[in-house]
């Protein structure tokens, strides 16, 4: 009897030391992290593993993997998954599956559930690709010559064709070895260490100034790296915008994270700066902004901030105050604006819209809306142009109000690094 008490303490100390080693690890992506594999699900964020870890998105917290993709650990304790992609090829009977890849064998999962059969051999699913692979990433026609998956282990490179499997090997000389790599808004990103190289999946040519660090593009951190531009991350970066509006005179602020971008009306300049700098109240991310007669009206959490725009804005006296006694309605807020010339500010939470009239005293919203086209947007702003409305890394244009709210169909997506910023890279 001793014995087998013995054998259970003994057995749940283990499990005890398995679960706090699970737990115990504190990973801050903001260090300097080599990422293990790189993949963006069917709704296009991106998922960063480390160890028993997952990132999900461009910032927030480390979740153990196991979370989301149980039987990696069920059926083969998960110390770090090797590679990862997501097939993406209408014809494909794969398509919009999630592939991991751990040792010699390969996961396929869709809308996060494991396919009946797997885990299998990476022989038996991708003949000709070797076990203990560094990096994979999808690359569908035209962007390959066929619809492919690009395989990466040491300096050896594997085109993998979907339809027929047969395996082209490549050798990519301008290109440095791939710890993780991954497709978004259709350009190709090796990460090696926690740099970052963008190459031509046909030829592996890297163009332009690379490596660049990870942490300036695809990460929300405070702060960056010595070497970085600053105005060369926020224009090109990755990671979504928090608000953006634009002042009576035409000048543009693009707020994401820590820092902002403010573009000139007459000369396009773009000036880099931190929110702690500009807005010492605010210290850092906001909810919405929106611009009314000269005054930036700022949103964070259950509060506004209204500062005088000038050469230095002014934080007027008496604030913050609560959104709800501002503007009738209970923060937090998705996003905001006014159109010039105009005396009402449109309120964004969630999928509806809501109307306060700046003008009345006590403000209140009203004329709830709901929204068709979106579940949740990240920021809008309203110019002589329209409507500019932002999800993720995309815009939207919509000539007015009525067409944003009443449309049944998405307008053409623009780039928001290119289509705001001039970034083409």
């Amino acid at each position: 009897m001793k014995l087998l008490t013995h054998i259970l303490f003994l057995a749940l100390a283990l499990a005890w030391a398995q679960c706090d080693e699970h737990t115990s690890a504190v990973l801050d992506r903001c260090q300097g992290l080599e990422m293990d594999a790189v993949a963006v699900n069917e709704e296009y964020i991106p998922y960063f593993f480390k160890g028993d870890h997952l990132f999900k998105g461009f910032h927030g917290k480390a979740e153990l993997s196991n979370e989301s993709f149980a039987e990696l650990d069920d059926h083969h304790h998960l110390g770090h998954v090797d590679a990862a992609f997501r097939m993406h090829y209408e014809n494909s009977s794969d398509h919009d599956h999630m592939f991991f890849f751990l040792d010699n064998k390969v996961f396929s999962y869709y809308q996060h559930k494991l396919e009946d059969g797997y885990p299998k051999d990476i022989s038996e699913v991708f003949p000709g690709i070797p076990d203990h692979l560094d990096a994979a990433v999808e690359c569908p026609k035209p962007e390959c010559d066929d619809d492919s998956v690009i395989f990466f282990k040491g300096d050896d490179i594997y085109h993998f064709n979907v339809k027929t499997k047969a395996v082209d090997e490549k050798e990519f000389k301008s290109m440095p070895n791939c710890t993780s790599a991954f497709r978004f808004m259709e350009h190709y990103y090796c990460f090696h260490g926690h740099m970052f190289s963008k190459f031509d999946p046909k030829t592996g040519e890297v163009h332009g100034k690379y490596p660049k660090e990870a942490r300036d593009y695809f990460m929300r951190c405070s702060k960056f790296s010595e070497e970085s531009d600053h105005v060369e991350r926020e224009r090109c970066s990755r990671v979504h915008l928090d608000a953006i509006t634009s002042d009576n005179a035409g000048n543009m602020y693009a707020f994401r994270g820590h820092h902002f971008l403010r573009k000139d009306w007459d000369n396009d300049t773009l000036k880099a700066d931190t929110i702690e700098n500009a807005f010492k109240e605010l210290h850092s991310e906001v909810d919405a902004v929106f611009t009314y007669q000269d005054h930036l009206y700022m949103i964070k959490d259950d509060h506004l901030f209204l500062y005088k725009v000038g050469e230095t804005h002014t934080h007027l006296d008496g604030y913050p105050k609560p959104v709800k006694e501002e503007l009738g309605i209970e923060g937090p807020i998705d996003a905001a604006f006014v159109c010039e010339g105009h005396h009402i500010a449109h309120i964004i939470k969630g999928n509806n819209i809501f109307d306060v009239e700046l003008k009345a005293s006590p403000r209140v919203a009203g004329n709830e809306r709901n929204i068709h086209l979106f579940e949740n947007v990240d920021a809008a702003m309203c110019s002589v142009e329209g409507i500019k409305v932002i999800k993720g890394n995309h815009f939207y244009h919509f000539e007015n109000i009525i067409s944003f709210v009443a449309s049944r169909r998405l307008p053409e997506q623009h780039r928001v690094s290119l289509g705001l910023f001039g970034c083409d890279h």
